[in-house]
This record gives structure tokens, C-alpha cells and sequence, in this order.
């Protein structure tokens, strides 16, 4: 087996990281307006969600991989367990050396931000952490998945949105308030909608495998509608978040959604699961785009 760089960057998923950042840089973003804003707590908050999506992205290619849902009928891009490029031994090496990877990033963040004097919320962050890396495992690893029960849907969300930017804009201000949490709704029902296209496009290979989602308990149909709502509701959530400001940051905000609008439309008349896979990227890259674009205005708005 040739386990070289190359299969390691395609096991990691890069097309996936952005998105995993993108509740990290609204958090932060939300943080900018205060004086003793971190950059360096901004970078360690990035390093550690990327090592957590890594962790998800190598147990998601093992599990699925050794359970024979990556099979020759699956959709979406080859994972390197399901074309023989990496054996399993080798690819539980490397969610072992990512997990050390995440745990170390995780406890140098907390100590840059809380030191030694708040143990409490030092003590809550490292269960968070330790929380991140089992549920990224325990998504498609182990005897009952939760990824296999339709709870990854709620997990996600939990970990993509409130943990991501609630736990972000704290680490940099020690405090959350109402704002921040409609921000890190809005970002995590976003961020359930990219898994609800992902679990669209395989619907019938995941009935064949046993792999029970949400998109599998509600159907083509309903599944749609489903991701309507969640597009629709973050979008609101996001609007009454920025509350009152200058009719040209609203106009650049609109302009910034419009591309979600036409997802809709396209997701609404896809006829081939196949067609659900270009938009998976789209989604995430808007998701992407649209946390720059808060960050970049919130640091013009200083």
C-alpha cells in the first residue's frame, strides 16, 4: 500500500475544512468590537476545529469503510478505506495521531484564553473537547453509530454551531450573550443542511447499508422541505442577529444569501441523487463566504 502524503490530504477531505472554520470565524467575529481581541486564540480556535474535522473526516472513512457503506454504488466522492488505498490499520494510526493532534491544540487554546485561574470553565472546555473528538468517532465507529440512527443531524449542529461559535466568541470575551447564540443557531442549522444534501444524495445506498439518517426517515420529498426550512430559519436568525445597522452592510448581507436562494431552487427540482453532489460543495463554500464576509465587515464596523 502507498500510504503517501497524497492519500493522507484525500483521506483529510479538504473540500470539508472550510466549513468547519466557518462557526470559528463568526464567533470570533462577533468578539472583534472589543479591544482585547486574541489573534492568537482567533488561529489556535482554527487549528483545533480543522484537527477536529480531520478526526470526523478519517473515522467517517473507516467506519462507513468497514461497515461497506463506501461501496461501488455510493454517489459522492471514493474514500481511500473503499479504493484499498490506505488499509484500516493504518487509517486508525492516523485518527489516533489526530485525535493527540486535536487534544493538544484544544488544551494550548484554553490555556491561551483562561490560564490557570478559571478552572471551572478550563475543566468545561477540555469535556468539550474530549466531547468533539468522541462524538467525530462515534459518528460512523463503533457497534451503534449515532451517524446510523439519524442523530447526526443534531449533532452537528450542536458541535458545528453552538459549540463552535458560543464556545469561540467565549473563549475570546469570557461571556455569551442572546446575540451570540441566534449567530451560532443560524451557522449550525446551516451547517445541518450541508449534512441533510449530503444524506439526500444517498439516500438508497444508505437504505441498502442499514444507515438510518434523517434524509432516510423522511424521504426525497420531505427530506427537501426539511432543507428549505433549515435554510430559510438560519437565514432570518442571521438577520435579526446583525439587529440595526447601515442599509449598505444590509444590502451586502442580501447580496451574500442570494446564492443560498438559488440552491434552494436547484436542490427543489434535483431529479438524480448525482445532482445533489455539486451542491454540496456550493453550500459549503457559501456557508464559508458568508462567515468572511461577517468577519471582514464586523472588523470595517470597529
Amino acid at each position: 500500500m502507498k500510504n503517501n502524503l497524497k492519500i493522507w490530504v484525500q483521506a483529510a477531505r479538504l473540500r470539508t475544512l472550510p466549513l468547519s472554520v466557518s462557526g470559528i470565524i463568526m464567533g470570533n467575529a462577533l468578539a472583534l468590537n472589543h479591544n482585547d481581541f486574541s489573534i492568537i486564540i482567533f488561529l489556535l480556535s482554527i487549528l483545533t476545529a480543522i484537527a477536529f474535522q480531520i478526526v470526523s473526516n478519517f473515522a467517517n472513512d473507516y467506519g462507513d469503510g468497514i461497515k461497506g457503506t463506501d461501496n461501488e454504488q455510493r454517489i459522492g466522492p471514493k474514500r481511500v478505506l473503499q479504493q484499498g488505498l490506505m488499509t484500516s490499520k493504518n487509517l486508525k494510526r492516523g485518527i489516533l495521531f489526530s485525535v493527540v493532534v486535536s487534544i493538544i491544540l484544544s488544551i494550548a487554546l484554553i490555556y491561551e484564553s483562561l490560564g490557570v485561574d478559571k478552572l471551572l470553565f478550563s475543566v468545561i472546555f477540555i469535556l468539550l473537547a474530549i466531547g468533539a473528538v468522541a462524538a467525530a468517532i462515534k459518528y460512523t465507529v463503533g457497534t451503534n453509530p449515532y451517524g446510523y440512527s439519524g442523530l447526526g443531524d443534531l449533532f452537528v449542529f450542536i458541535f458545528f454551531g453552538w459549540v463552535s461559535v458560543i464556545g469561540s466568541y467565549f473563549l475570546q470575551r469570557n461571556s455569551i450573550d442572546l446575540t451570540v447564540v441566534l449567530f451560532a443557531t443560524s451557522v449550525g442549522l446551516l451547517s445541518v443542511a450541508v449534512l441533510n444534501l449530503n444524506n439526500m444524495r444517498d439516500i438508497e445506498n444508505d437504505i441498502n447499508s442499514s444507515k438510518i439518517t434523517l434524509a432516510v426517515r423522511l424521504g426525497d420529498y420531505k427530506a427537501k422541505v426539511y432543507h428549505f426550512f433549515l435554510i430559510s430559519i438560519a437565514i432570518i436568525l442571521f438577520f435579526i442577529g446583525i439587529g440595526e445597522q447601515p442599509l449598505l452592510i444590509k444590502t451586502i448581507y442580501t447580496l451574500v444569501f442570494v446564492p443560498l436562494f438559488l440552491h434552494l431552487y436547484r436542490v427543489f427540482n434535483v431529479k438524480e441523487p448525482k445532482q445533489f453532489d455539486p451542491e454540496l460543495k456550493k453550500l459549503a463554500l457559501t456557508i464559508f463566504f458568508i462567515s468572511i464576509v461577517f468577519f471582514v465587515t464586523s472588523y470595517l464596523n470597529q
